[in-house]
């Protein structure tokens, strides 16, 4: 029975019995014909039969496995590498099924392979994960013909496997650049932005060096060392900047192939690397109709992965995030005065003055950011010159939402609050940008 449900013929079989078959009806008509074609179907079996021997009674095996990498990043075309080893006494070729997670929905997915006789080989592909948690894969099945090549095998290489797929840690890396300002952004889009002033943290006296400040000069200290003596500053450390992720129905809303929620992950991760990387503290809080998760600020060694591994996992509801809830908590259990950067999204001005009396509440006592998303497809609508009744009226509705946008921002700006707009795709430098320059004029 397992030889039975492992044996398949090739379509060169098929296309070489079609073959015999009409060159059969032929020789009816024409009988000097018969004796050659039943020379040749009888070859065509033989070879057959040649060829099944091979692949079932051969001494030898195709083995392999499926590499799939500790973790795999959100957005990020991830690389699964697969490892074979052909002890058979000849080369091998067909194509490959593997049982991709249902996240793909990818049902047809197949790959061709061809490996030498007694040799290993590496076949490696990509895929890119549009949502986060866990992926689960199903066998890995080989489908692999002899030189003769009228008859399969089906070798069964790989069980079941599960990767974890993480917030993108993969343009983490990309700001490791920024751990000062001295070191020149190589990254598309980060702003070097000029510091205005020293910080009020002094750090040290040293002497003085061609190309100090002049004005550092600490004139009581060189007339005791009777050389020049400068002060250094350091920019101001160990500030707390919080990440308020909204998980509420209007951040489930797609943007190529993620949703916001993933967006506004991708940045909170970039921006919590980039304020370690600068000796502030990274906390995060995530909520919708409750409060879900609360990291507090710290600048521990291990705190980025207990951030990754609290979001990763991370879903959107179809419930009203409820602000009160929020600024109720930050209230009762986090007093000192630090930067909170809220990812949210509001699509209309009722929702929006729902929840402005929190904001207010929350800007009163704290340094609050509000990231909107751009919706992009408005946007282009907004650019459009239409030409029919029905295009007429399409943009105007885009247009007053696009108008309801700007009346947010204008009045969380009045309020004292930091407003940015930005699309999905430019979230995480803008992001980046935002708090490099909070943190040049010392506001951070």
């Amino acid at each position: 029975m397992a030889f039975i449900n492992s044996f398949y013929l090739s379509s060169r079989t098929y296309i070489a019995l079609g073959i015999c078959s009409a060159l059969f009806f032929i020789s009816y008509f024409v009988p000097q014909l018969y004796l050659p074609v039943k020379v040749l179907t009888v070859t065509v079996l033989v070879l057959m039969s040649a060829d099944i021997a091979l692949l079932h009674f051969y001494l030898g095996s195709l083995q392999g496995e499926r590499e799939l990498g500790a973790r795999w990043s959100l957005g990020d075309a991830n690389t699964v590498n697969i490892s074979l080893n052909n002890r058979f006494g000849y080369a091998l070729k067909g194509y490959f099924i593997d049982e991709l997670p249902v996240q793909f929905q990818n049902r047809t997915f197949q790959l061709p392979f061809q490996i030498a006789a007694r040799s290993s080989a590496q076949i490696p592909y990509q895929l890119t994960p549009l949502s986060r948690g866990e992926f689960h894969f199903g066998k890995l099945y080989f489908f692999g013909c002899s030189p003769i090549g009228l008859a399969m095998r089906r070798f069964e290489l790989a069980n079941e496997a599960m990767v974890k797929v993480y917030p993108s840690y993969v343009q983490l890396k990309k700001f490791q650049l920024l751990i000062t300002n001295e070191q020149s952004p190589k990254i598309p889009g980060i702003k070097k932005v000029r510091q205005l002033g020293h910080s009020l943290e002094f750090e040290k006296i040293k002497d003085y060096v061609m190309g100090d400040d002049v004005r550092t000069i600490n004139w009581n200290a060189t007339a005791r060392a009777n050389q020049l003596m400068v002060n250094m500053y350091t920019d101001a450390r160990q500030q707390q900047i919080y990440c308020l992720i909204d998980k509420g129905r209007n951040m489930k809303m797609p943007f190529q192939g993620m949703t916001l929620l993933d967006h506004a992950i991708n940045a909170s991760l970039a921006l919590m690397h980039t304020a370690l990387l600068k000796n502030d503290k990274a906390g995060l809080i995530t909520f919708s109709k409750t409060i879900s998760d609360i990291i507090p600020a710290d600048k521990k060694n291990n705190q980025l992965h207990r951030i990754i591994e609290t979001l990763y996992n991370q879903q959107t509801d179809f419930l009203e995030s409820d602000y009160e809830q929020v600024w109720a908590t930050i209230s009762r259990k986090l007093t000192n005065r630090g930067l909170f950067v809220c990812f949210t999204n509001f699509e209309s001005m009722s929702s929006f003055e729902r929840q402005l009396p929190f904001l207010k509440q929350l800007a009163a006592r704290h340094l609050t950011c509000l990231v909107f998303f751009q919706n992009t497809q408005l946007k282009s609508l907004h650019e459009q010159l239409p030409n029919t009744i029905e295009g007429i009226y399409i943009k105007t509705i885009a247009d007053q939402f696009a108008l309801e946008k700007k009346q947010m921002m204008m009045e969380l700006r009045k309020l004292g609050i930091i407003t940015l707009l930005t699309t999905p795709e430019k979230l995480s430098v803008d992001v980046v940008n935002k708090y490099l320059e909070l943190k040049a004029r010392q506001m951070v």
